[in-house]
């Protein structure tokens, strides 16, 4: 081997190195048919490449949180063979990160107080864009959430791995909330920091939390924090289109029965789900073998241009 080649593998090897993907559930209710199908295209996507995976459970909502949910979710997620690196992150148990961002960006001017509630945005989240009511400061007594100004880091448009060129502007989106009224920090915030201090490199998730995509990059910039490459998944939905219903779709039957019976159905179901197209032959095979075939085989290309994942 050159030397030029020598240090081409080994610039190849420490940039793989680097690569960190992960997966990042919320425990508000049972691992279900879509979750399942995100956390699997997230771990091969990150096993094809030598890339680390990890698993950070997404616990700062406490008013939606179901109590032993998580390890449940850990339980299950073991199960079905998936392998994480490292510990489990709590989002509950980093405060103390998410309160010192939100001190840098507040010394900055870049963020204000927003007494508007959900009623005065019309029943409605953020997604739609926030009229900016606060910014001159708070319009009535009381408690207020906290917001970002999206404006001062427009970021213009992202090339999504599987959606190509994406056009999602933060400062077309209006602020953010980064810390709600009730003191809970925001998933925005969270995200951000999160991702930053694990060293996640390369994200995929559903494709409802693209609209999220340009506040967070917004965000990155206002830590002085570094891009991520993004893969926006088709959601799982009914075989008609419709919102995946999560009840009927939780899993915890399924994988306490393949557990019992070692017979991997719902992961060689996932894996044709994520049009991977796994040969016949594995159909009975273990989860090691399955998972062995995914990572060797994994195409995430395979999901471009498809619009939904019909659940049945």
């Amino acid at each position: 081997m050159s030397a030029s080649t020598a240090t081409g593998t080994t610039a190849t090897a420490e940039r793989l190195a680097r690569r960190t993907g992960r997966f990042a559930p919320s425990p508000t209710g049972a691992l279900h048919l879509g979750s399942l199908t995100t956390a699997a295209a997230s771990f091969l996507d990150a096993r094809h490449a030598g890339a680390r995976w990890l698993l950070r459970i997404e616990d700062l909502d406490t008013t939606r949180v179901i109590p032993g949910a998580a390890g449940e979710m850990l339980r299950q997620l073991e199960a079905l063979g998936f392998e994480w690196d490292g510990p489990v992150v709590y989002q509950s148990s980093r405060l103390d990160r998410y309160a010192h961002a939100l001190a840098e960006l507040h010394q900055r001017g870049l963020t204000y107080e927003c007494s508007c509630s959900r009623r005065d945005r019309g029943g409605t989240d953020d997604a739609g864009g926030y009229a900016g009511t606060c910014r001159a400061g708070p319009t009535r007594s009381g408690p207020t959430a906290v917001r970002f100004r999206a404006d001062d880091f427009p970021t213009g448009p992202f090339v999504d791995r599987l959606r190509g060129p994406i056009e999602v502007d933060a400062s077309a989106q209006g602020d953010p909330i980064v810390r709600r009224r009730d003191g809970c920090y925001a998933y925005q915030l969270a995200v951000v920091v999160d991702d930053a201090a694990q060293g996640v490199t390369d994200v995929v998730r559903g494709d409802d939390l693209l609209p999220s995509t340009g506040w967070q990059r917004a965000l990155q910039r206002a830590l002085r924090l570094s891009d991520l490459s993004y893969a926006h998944l088709p959601l799982v939905c009914e075989h008609d289109g419709a919102k995946l219903s999560k009840s009927r779709h939780a899993l915890a039957a399924e994988v306490a029965r393949e557990a019992e019976i070692k017979a991997p159905q719902l992961l060689w179901r996932v894996l044709r789900l994520l049009r991977q197209r796994p040969p016949q032959e594995l159909a009975d095979a273990t989860h090691a073998e399955l998972w062995e075939w995914g990572r060797a085989n994994w195409r995430l290309d395979a999901l471009r241009g498809v619009a939904t994942l019909p659940a049945d």
